[in-house]
């Protein structure tokens, strides 16, 4: 399992696009993916889960990452978020 708290970045914290680019991104892995966030845990591959969590610009949260393929999800999921989501 890996876990790493982030800072959303991108002026529109997670809102439609950048979510949905997020989940499906975070599909193409076979690892469970977890957003920690106020206290929740969130399922990082529902773009309807990301969106009811209401991730803000300045919010934190740990994703967290269990399974085969983890790492390549950390990372995928790292590139994403500090670059904006390449906003």
């Amino acid at each position: 399992m890996l876990s790493k708290i982030f800072t959303v970045f991108n002026a529109e914290g997670l809102h439609m696009r950048p979510a949905g680019i997020f989940a499906s991104e975070m599909g193409n892995f076979d690892c469970t993916v977890k957003i920690r966030f106020k206290g929740r845990e969130i399922n990082a591959k529902s773009l309807m889960n990301i969106m009811a969590a209401c991730i803000k610009r300045g919010s934190q949260f740990e994703l967290v990452c269990d399974g085969s393929d983890e790492q390549a999800a950390m990372d995928k999921a790292s590139d994403l978020i500090l670059s904006g989501f390449e906003q």
